[in-house]
């Protein structure tokens, strides 16, 4: 527990640079100014202190601890940090407890990590509002929370913050003789802590943690370089591949090849496989684009979208990052029509909403003995023997007016809008 939120620091103890520059204040929080800025929302709520449930969701190190020992302090309540990573029901409902009796703050930290009974254990608690409950997680809540908890919360969602964000919160931890790194009186390169900035992501705490890794690399009066951070850092992109990220990453790889963008869909390619993507889960997503996207526009874009599947299992990485990336510029370049999408969803719309109509006479088997005698397919009209054409009905006589397949006038599908161009006769 920490009382009122505030925290001995003890430097022999070997307490973090990104623990000792946590904000003391809302003065001195950087970033979130969508939902801190003067007569925002969140900021209202907690300087009238009238925030009394909300979950925080956004990527690691933009604030959402910090910002949660911030209330404690401003409303002088204990703090109850809970990591729900590492708990029981009976934990929890040790701290529920004491958050009661304490009137405190209870900050559950990845709370996605409660499964549903340790969610609704929460939920009386809540309700009866004797204590501040705040969550918070890296996963979108509405996925990983249950719809009861997510009802009774506020949600706040933090974003990553600006390289000028993170560049002040690397030139207070430079400059602070107490908390931070002022009393080595380092020499620090413009363009050394941009590149700080840059690589950190938006993560504040992954900045600071670069900034000490150089300080304890140069020591006391040190020079930290541009070259000097090359050698020593490189850039992490690995995410965690249930969380939002994957799916937003996936989801803008597929759209740019859908809007037709090249540049875009190479950037987002090598974003996943960068981060670590299986490059088959990749392959299998542009084998249903191909099918979705661009269809009978280029029929070729699946032959060639299921060759890449099976060369780059031959091949593997990296050399086979070359066979995904011509998939991908193919796709991307290649005319687009959704018309197989629509016609296969407008089939389905038929079948599941109409009655199982009846197959007609003339179209049932009529290859097994007695067939004749029950009239199965009498005055079917073998297209073959009339070269290829033949004014006949192949959908049930209730059926007869309805459209499916409407091809659009882009790429291969203008040659099939000649073909279909005489409806009587090819039917």
């Amino acid at each position: 527990m920490e009382l009122f939120g505030q925290r001995e620091i003890d430097f022999k103890k070997g307490e973090t640079l990104a623990a000792r520059m946590e904000p003391a204040d809302l003065d001195e929080f950087v970033g979130q100014h969508h939902i801190l800025g003067q007569g925002k929302p969140l900021r209202v709520l907690i300087e009238n202190e009238k925030l009394m449930s909300a979950i925080f969701f956004g990527p690691p190190g933009t604030g959402k601890t910090s910002l949660a020992r911030i209330i404690a302090r401003r409303t002088k309540r204990h703090f109850i940090h809970f990591n729900a990573a590492e708990s029981t029901p009976k934990e929890l409902r040790k701290a529920i407890h004491e958050a009661e009796s304490l009137k405190g703050v209870l900050f559950v930290d990845e709370i996605h990590r409660f499964n549903r009974l340790q969610q609704d254990l929460l939920l009386p608690a809540v309700e009866r509002g004797h204590f501040v409950f705040l969550g918070s997680t890296v996963h979108n809540p509405f996925f990983a929370l249950s719809k009861a908890l997510l009802s009774r919360t506020l949600l706040f969602e933090f974003k990553p913050l600006g390289e000028d964000d993170i560049l002040k919160i690397l030139r207070r931890a430079l400059s602070d003789k107490g908390r931070g790194l002022g009393s080595l009186n380092l020499d620090v390169e413009p363009q050394a802590l941009a590149r700080i900035a840059a690589l950190s992501d938006g993560d504040a705490r992954r900045a600071l943690n670069y900034l000490e890794l150089m300080a304890l690399t140069v020591g006391q009066n040190g020079k930290i370089t541009v070259d000097l951070l090359n050698q020593a850092l490189t850039r992490q992109f690995a995410f965690d591949r249930s969380g939002d990220e994957h799916y937003d990453m996936i989801s803008a790889f597929i759209k740019s090849i859908r809007g037709s963008d090249p540049d875009a869909a190479m950037y987002w390619f090598v974003r996943l496989i960068e981060a670590g993507e299986n490059p088959e889960y990749i392959l299998r997503r542009i084998l249903v684009h191909s099918a979705e996207d661009i269809g009978l526009a280029d029929p070729q874009a699946l032959v060639l979208a299921a060759s890449a599947l099976n060369a780059f299992e031959m091949v593997g990485r990296p050399e086979g990052d070359l066979i995904i990336a011509e998939a991908v510029l193919y796709l991307a370049t290649a005319p687009k029509s959704n018309t197989v999408l629509r016609a296969l969803s407008a089939a389905r719309k038929l079948v599941r909403e109409r009655k199982a109509l009846e197959v007609p006479q003339h179209l049932r088997d009529s290859h097994y003995s007695g067939a004749k005698r029950l009239g199965r397919g009498e005055g079917y009209i073998y297209p073959h023997s009339v070269n290829g054409h033949v004014e006949q009905s192949y959908m049930p006589k209730e059926l007869a007016d309805e459209k499916i397949f409407e091809p659009r006038p882009v790429g291969y599908e203008k040659l099939i809008i000649q073909r279909l161009s005489n409806k009587e006769e090819i039917r």
